[in-house]
């Protein structure tokens, strides 16, 4: 292989682990095999965020803790307790950019939400179709579905 030839085969091996890291920052897609008592115990209150945006650390935490889960008595049975610690702790970030323990356990206070987000203004958070930074949905239009990418982002005026 020439050298021209050697360049652009670098080139474009580095342009392709480029896409799909920036494609995987813009996507946390939700297991499959998220159970039942997730989806009605948490989205009761919330959206069910996918597990892979915090640390396992981050998720015993918020487990243990959920008589005082911020500000709201979340408790549940221990089974159902069990089941959905289990299932986040599985599925928890393990990549280094999402591993951090959370300050507070809150997504919202990780270094990498803090730095993706860093040019949305504090009056943003505040607005009634927002009502706070955890509120994913307001703005990105297919959070639901674990997908964050700026390209799907509709920032309520309001």
């Amino acid at each position: 292989m020439n050298f021209i030839n050697m360049k652009k085969t670098i080139l474009i091996f580095v342009s392709l682990l480029l896409a799909s890291s920036s494609a995987f920052a813009a996507k946390m897609a939700m297991p499959a095999d998220a159970p039942a008592s997730y989806e009605a115990e948490c989205a009761s209150c919330h959206m069910t965020y996918p597990p892979g945006l915090l640390s396992e650390q981050s998720w015993k935490n918020v487990m243990s803790g959920l008589s005082k889960h911020f500000g709201t008595d979340a408790s549940v049975d221990a089974k159902t307790q069990a089941e959905i610690a289990n299932w986040l702790i599985k599925n928890a970030a393990t990549r280094q950019k999402y591993s951090e323990t959370a300050p507070e356990n809150r997504i919202t206070k990780t270094t990498w939400f803090i730095r993706k987000h860093d040019e949305v203004r504090p009056d943003v958070w505040r607005r009634a179709g927002v009502k706070s930074a955890a509120n994913c949905s307001a703005c990105h239009i297919d959070a639901a579905n674990g997908i964050f990418s700026e390209k799907n982002i509709r920032i309520p005026a309001k």
